[in-house]
């Protein structure tokens, strides 16, 4: 099908696509699978694998490009695992590791006949149509650019798996420009996000590593701005409406920058694509390894 006849792909199409996938890329940061690979290699703590693993591609970059390419965690957090993280293990010994251990979970939430299904296959080549489209717009996107010199896997559960990695760095770099555009700063942008009840504010501040003498601070930033009430009073963090309207131009922003990718399928594809990738989403959600999310109970 060529581009021209290609349906247009709305924004809420764009964000729809991603987040239809985006729990078989995930998946990778929460199941133990990968921990065991990054451990076998003598990276101890969970922080120092994750960030090794992430930044990989960027080669063994000082941690003030970690902290300004991951934008939302603590310099000090980051300080703490980059670079002596790189003493243990090398960013090629890891990032094949990570990508045997993204192997490795999705073989163990999904059956066999699922991985190797015709869909799975078509999903994968859509996937990746979409993260070639990408790969020509690198400019402003240092963490996917990096990402995208990665070679590509072979078995198509795992080309849709890279694919999905590459497509989810795209989006994230773009996030990053308009939480810059928005005018908020990492601790503000967490905030912002728990406020608008998208995470859990406690357990958002100390995964990425935040004192909360830090989100305090940022809580008071916010509500001297009109954009949150409360947190000063005992009562709860909550957006106001120029808060909400914030929120909901970061996140149009962030699927329009987005979209160049996905115009790469047109509506159709788009829509065949997350059909295609729902068995294998759902089979990691029926996992219960995401947070949010819990093992199904036992039945007979």
């Amino acid at each position: 099908m060529s581009s021209a006849t290609l349906s247009p792909v709305s924004l809420a199409q764009v964000r729809d696509t991603w987040q239809a996938v985006e729990r078989v890329h995930t998946l990778v940061y929460f199941a133990p699978e990968p921990t065991a690979e990054y451990q076998a290699l003598g990276v101890a703590t969970y922080q120092d694998g994750y960030f090794a693993s992430r930044s990989a591609p960027l080669g063994t970059v000082a941690a003030d490009v970690v902290i300004a390419a991951f934008y939302s965690f603590s310099p000090e957090l980051v300080r703490a695992s980059v670079p002596r993280v790189w003493e243990t293990v090398s960013p090629a010994a890891i990032t094949a590791a990570r990508l045997r251990g993204a192997d490795a979970a999705l073989r163990a939430v999904a059956p066999t006949d699922l991985l190797r299904s015709p869909g799975i296959a078509e999903a994968a080549e859509l996937a990746r149509r979409a993260a070639l489209s990408a790969i020509e717009q690198p400019h402003g996107r240092p963490l996917f650019a990096a990402h995208a010199t990665l070679d590509w896997p072979d078995e198509p559960h795992l080309v849709l798996w890279h694919a999905q990695t590459l497509l989810r760095e795209f989006r994230g770099d773009g996030h990053l420009a308009a939480l810059l555009t928005a005018g908020l700063d990492p601790v503000e942008s967490l905030v912002s996000y728990a406020a608008a009840g998208r995470a859990d504010a406690h357990r958002l501040r100390t995964s990425r590593g935040w004192p909360a003498e830090a989100w305090a601070a940022a809580v008071d930033r916010l509500r001297d701005r009109g954009q949150v009430t409360g947190g000063d009073d005992g009562r709860p963090v909550e957006l106001t409406e120029l808060g909400r309207r914030t929120r909901a131009e970061i996140e149009e922003h962030t699927d329009r920058l987005a979209a160049p990718a996905y115009a790469s399928l047109g509506a159709e594809g788009c829509a065949r694509l997350a059909r295609l990738a729902a068995p294998l989403a759902q089979a990691v959600t029926d996992s219960g390894i995401l947070p949010g999310t819990a093992r199904p109970a036992p039945t007979g």
